[in-house]
């Protein structure tokens, strides 16, 4: 399929509309920065600073401004036209073929089922016209966990038989992770399908949502990508009900914004989103980086450099503000959130690298470089603070001249009290106001007002959300200029599975993320008392949160606390007082979880059962690709046999089961050995533990 035209100019004039709010409340709030520092003419520190200050305050006054849009948009009542420009088009071209393609790493089987069988539901329950598959495209390494998943797709599929078809595919080789896991799918049997939505391990969406992406991409060819924005549920840990909450309340202001003024411009997000598989399999080809990581080699975020691929072919890419039913999960705690945003800092950063590609449009270059900001700005901010700093002591060891030689009058000093002031005044109004708007927006829809609490304990939240935010945020800053300095230094990310339960961060754990931190803070705290005593107030805010980050980040992983929260009516989310049905689904299958160990081997590891159970031993082995083996492989092979027979399962490594489970031969082997030894009849001989009982 060719390159199509190009999308109508109407949203030139709001981007414009954009860029002249940005730039005025940046010029207006730098000349006031400037008047105070020009007072004895600018040093090479006081431009550094003002450089920073103006890069950072027009960073957070787009998102400021953004927002404004966002709410002036939800009241004037103009929600159920976000989507227009998607909802225009031509008729249905017929019924279309789906894949729900979830690719897992290591992963919970049984949550992953849980939230799969919640959409599938959901879906079932939908009047949906075309026909929907599920692929559960598994790259895990653990062998424990690789047949858990086998078993629990065994049980998924039995389930929607006859409905759904469900599909399970393992790669030995995890070969350019999620990114290469979806192409793999793509090259095999994305020919099969005219979409496929993207789902991550913990995303639910409701059968609603799913048929209208459907039907929007039916009746708009011109359609390569939409993206759902995913709200974060299901976690009572403090840390994540404020989070939640936060989504709930602000973002959906700030996507109405983003859909304003991007339209057919927008960007994705990785998962929760519906894409055409033609074009994405002719246009998203990712390249190799130059170099070595971290900067170098496999692109890592892949989901904003898709996007720009598909707009520079033409496709457009729309986010669909209007559109609920999509779900995710946060991270528990703060510190399961740096190590999250570990990985992201280094993806976003490599995009450095791909900035320049040629044919890239203004806005995906714009939305890469945002990206890439989104880190970039913690190194900045703390770079604002050390320049900030060393400016105050300067000024604290200058002496001021009285008489200058020449001038017959004294050079009093000018004070700049009032312009400090304003500028501080701007700079919260700017951060905070976001906010403000997406309080005031839960007054225009009575129902969600009620939902988050009410007026007053829905306020309660936001203040509370802001008196967290302003001693998290230090902390977060630290995380990822760490994040940034480790990737300058050579160090790449190891890219494991992401943590999804409710466990509570030990006081050990928490000292061991966060001591950096406080001994940081405190060295700071007590040189500029010492030394600057003037500067010192200016700076407690910010170093309040990293002095208390040991137990700030324990407390703030509890889940008594935000259970306790919840009863009293904070940070409460419509998802929570009022779940829709997929939530209902998903609650009620993650507490009804299926045993993955079968129950008459119940104290066998299933790399066991897979050897000894018939039933398990066939599924397995029917699942696997079957590869030629070169001789010396072969032999390696026996070997192992060899020593698993002689010595139990516990001689093997991790990677050694793997390899024995990866080759139909050998599990057949096994299985063979595996009831000969059983048999009474036949010589004794050393069974694979488990085997006995069969």
């Amino acid at each position: 399929m060719g390159r199509l035209d190009s999308a109508p100019a109407k949203p030139k004039y709001r981007r414009l509309l954009l860029l002249i709010l940005v730039l005025a409340s940046t010029c207006a709030a730098v000349l006031v920065l400037g008047t105070i520092l020009a007072a004895d003419g600018f040093s090479l520190l006081e431009l550094a600073i003002l450089t920073i200050f103006s890069a950072l305050f027009a960073w957070i006054t787009t998102a400021c401004w953004i927002s404004v849009i966002g709410f002036t948009v939800r009241l004037a009542g103009s929600r159920r036209r976000q989507g227009e420009g998607l909802a225009e088009g031509g008729p249905a071209t017929g019924p279309s073929v789906t894949a729900l393609v979830m690719p897992v790493y290591n992963e919970d089987p049984e949550r992953v089922v849980a939230g799969l069988r919640a959409t599938l539901v959901s879906l079932c329950e939908n009047t949906a016209t075309g026909r929907y598959d599920v692929y559960i495209l598994s790259d895990t390494t653990d062998p424990e966990i690789w047949l858990a998943e086998e078993l629990a797709w065994s049980r998924l599929n039995r389930e929607f038989a006859g409905r759904i078809d469900v599909f399970y595919r393992h790669r030995p080789r995890n070969l350019a992770r999620k990114s290469g896991n979806i192409a793999d799918f793509c090259e095999s049997w994305g020919y099969r399908y005219d979409y496929m939505v993207v789902l991550d391990a913990d995303s639910v969406m409701s059968g609603d949502c799913l048929t209208r992406l459907v039907g929007r991409m039916d009746r708009n060819p011109r359609v390569g990508l939409i993206q759902v924005p995913p709200v974060p549920v299901m976690r009572e840990t403090l840390f994540a009900r404020s989070q939640q909450f936060a989504s709930s309340v602000y973002g959906p202001t700030f996507v109405a914004g983003l859909a304003y003024w991007l339209e057919g411009d927008s960007n994705y997000w990785g998962h929760n989103a519906i894409l055409r598989v033609q074009p994405f399999v002719e246009h998203c080809g990712l390249p190799v980086l130059p170099g070595r990581e971290p900067f170098g080699g496999e692109i890592l975020s892949h989901d904003f450099v898709e996007a720009a691929l598909l707009r520079r072919a033409g496709w457009e890419v729309w986010l669909a503000a209007d559109l609920g039913g999509s779900f995710e999960e946060p991270p528990p705690t703060l510190i399961d959130h740096a190590k999250r945003d570990r990985r992201w800092c280094q993806g976003n950063l490599q995009h450095i690298g791909v900035l320049l590609a040629r044919g890239l449009r203004p806005l995906s270059r714009l939305h890469l470089g945002m990206g890439v900001m989104s880190y970039l700005s913690s190194l900045l901010w703390l770079l604002l603070l050390v320049f900030s700093s060393l400016e105050a002591l300067r000024q604290a060891q200058t002496e001021h001249s009285y008489f200058i030689e020449g001038d017959l009058f004294p050079n009093w000093p000018v004070s700049y009290a009032f312009e400090a002031t304003t500028l501080l005044a701007i700079t919260l109004v700017i951060l905070y106001l976001p906010k403000l708007l997406g309080y005031f927006a839960l007054f225009t829809e009575r129902r969600r007002l009620t939902a988050h609490g009410g007026a007053i304990k829905a306020f309660i939240s936001v203040v509370l959300e802001s008196l967290m935010s302003i001693l998290l945020a230090p902390i977060l800053m630290l995380f990822q200029s760490g994040f940034i300095v480790s990737i300058l230094a050579g160090r790449s990310v190891r890219w494991a599975a992401q943590r999804r339960d409710d466990d509570e961060t030990s006081w050990r754990e928490a000292a061991a993320a966060h001591w950096v931190h406080t001994a940081l803070a405190l060295a700071t705290g007590v040189a500029s008392y010492l030394y600057i005593p003037d500067f010192f107030l200016w700076l407690t805010p910010v170093l309040l949160g990293p002095v208390l980050s040991i137990p700030l980040s324990r407390f703030t992983s509890r889940t008594d606390v935000g259970r306790r929260l919840k009863a009293w009516g904070i940070f409460l989310t419509p998802c929570e007082s009022d779940p829709p049905r997929v939530l209902q689904l998903l609650s009620y299958y993650m507490s009804d979880r299926t045993p993955p160990l079968l129950p008459e081997s119940a104290a066998a590891s299933l790399f066991e059962q897979a050897i000894a159970d018939p039933f398990m031993n066939a599924l397995h082995r029917t699942l696997l690709e079957r590869q030629p083996r070169s001789k010396s492989e072969r032999l390696r092979l026996d070997g192992l046999i060899a020593r698993l027979q002689e010595n139990g399962p516990d001689s093997l490594s991790r990677d050694e089961k793997r390899d024995l489970l990866c080759d139909p031969t050998s599990m057949a082997t096994l299985h063979a050995l595996a009831w000969e030894a059983s048999d009474p009849a036949q010589p004794s001989g050393h069974a694979p533990q488990g085997a006995a009982a069969h």
